[in-house]
């Protein structure tokens, strides 16, 4: 097997059990999060999708807030709660703006940098960037932007051969449905 492949193995077996973490929110999942997304994003990197690439850079620079905000949320609720908060209807707003010209604005540069798959590309890590914003607030709603982002995300890996990232990615969306799930049932909303 050759390195980049291993990468790609280490992001998929590390990406599960970060995912399992987050769906318990548990504090640690933040910390494995940027090992993960620095192999996600040489796996990507290793196959042009510049825009999939620079998410998980992203992930691996709000990996450090979403720790801190989770650290502070979680010590305000008893032990195993999952703290909630509330989605203003603005940020809901201004997400779906963003959405829109960030997902437009990303797949016309992309196409200039000669992207494997420019508009889906772009959407995808659009809705990651939002997603993961999300998380940070504790929305449990981004379960959902989760559910779509990583069902693209399948097609994106099929699309350009990065079969265990599709894996991975499937595997995620099937956690997203339960993870909205289980926040909602296990959930306690805190003021911001």
């Amino acid at each position: 097997m050759d390195w980049i492949r291993a990468i790609e193995i280490f992001a998929v077996v590390s990406g599960i059990i970060y995912i399992l973490l987050e769906i318990g929110q548990k504090n640690v999942m933040w910390m494995l999060g940027i090992l993960t997304s620095a192999a996600c994003a040489f796996s990507f990197f290793s196959q042009s999708l510049w825009a999939s690439m620079g998410l998980n850079l992203y992930y691996v620079a709000v990996s450090v807030l979403g720790l801190v905000r989770w650290r502070r949320d979680g010590a305000r609720l008893e032990e195993g709660t999952i703290h909630l908060t509330k989605l203003p209807k603005r940020t809901a707003i201004v997400s779906a703006v963003l959405f829109v010209a960030g997902s437009l604005g990303a797949a016309a540069i992309l196409r200039s940098t000669g992207d494997g798959a420019p508009l889906l590309d772009a959407i995808v890590t659009v809705l990651g960037i939002i997603g993961t914003w999300w998380l940070t607030r504790s929305y449990p709603e981004q379960w959902m932007i989760w559910i779509v982002a990583n069902l693209l995300s399948v097609l994106l890996c099929v699309r350009t051969g990065l079969f265990w990232m599709a894996a991975l990615y499937l595997g995620y969306a099937v956690s997203a449905v339960y993870g909205y799930f289980h926040w909602m049932n296990k959930g306690q909303y805190i003021e911001p």
